[in-house]
């Protein structure tokens, strides 16, 4: 079945450039000029949900960190949508104001359409059901992952993640007790379409302690190891 990508972009040329490169390679695309016809496009329906948002920074009528706070906001099943932000090259300050805001990756401009590729299958890419059923879930005290439904709970109660935060908590999570560098994270994640010395990884890291943490300035699940990585607690309180 052929995925289709919301691309909000005010370059007309690059949109179907990329709209006939993503043809090629089993995806459908359309495309949004401005931020306000992009979120219309994802409210109504009319077009089925779509698989992933690719949002430029800089838009006519909205600013793109903007739209994706808009984007997180909206009832789900259309907040939870990948988002890959295109931003500006030299900009590492909004890549990283972009990811607070709830952006899955972002891709510097200019950049090739491969790696735009690479990177929108990265963030497509889920976890496959073992044996054509649902895997049980995880628990960790207070806190339930339920892999079969993408679907995290802390004391019950519906927390609300991207799909990137929750493929990063799941590959944490799955390996409770082991240290992961970045790198191993990124890989787990994104296989070799991330850049050298990425630390992207630590600002989705913060923004899953804000909503897996009781307190996300003293973490007791998700556990920095001080010139090493991260690790996810295997025994924890409650």
């Amino acid at each position: 079945m052929t995925q289709c990508i919301l691309m909000i972009e005010d370059d007309q040329r690059l949109a179907g450039m990329l709209e006939t490169y993503l043809a090629q390679n089993g995806f459908c695309l359309l495309h949004a000029a401005t931020g306000e016809a992009g979120l219309t496009l994802l409210r109504d329906g009319d077009h089925g949900r779509f698989a992933a948002v690719l949002l430029d920074l800089m838009l006519p009528d909205a600013d793109g960190l903007e739209i994706c706070r808009r984007v997180r906001a909206l009832p789900s099943p259309e907040s939870s949508v990948p988002i890959l932000m295109l931003t500006a090259k030299g900009d590492p300050f909004d890549r990283v104001i972009g990811l607070e805001m709830g952006a899955d990756d972002y891709l510097p401009k200019p950049f090739e359409p491969r790696e735009l590729l690479a990177r929108l299958r990265a963030v497509l890419r889920r976890p496959p059901l073992a044996g054509g059923s649902n895997p049980a879930p995880l628990h960790f005290g207070r806190l339930e992952i339920d892999r079969g439904a993408r679907a995290v709970l802390l004391d019950g109660r519906d927390c609300t993640l991207t799909a990137y935060q929750f493929d990063l908590l799941l590959a944490l999570a799955e390996r409770a007790g082991r240290v992961l560098s970045r790198d191993q994270l990124l890989d787990a994640l994104k296989g070799n379409a991330h850049e050298p010395f990425d630390r992207s990884i630590d600002v989705h890291i913060a923004r899953l302690r804000a909503i897996v943490e009781d307190d996300p300035k003293h973490p007791k699940r998700i556990i920095t190891v001080r010139g090493s990585g991260y690790v996810f607690a295997r025994v924890q309180d409650g």
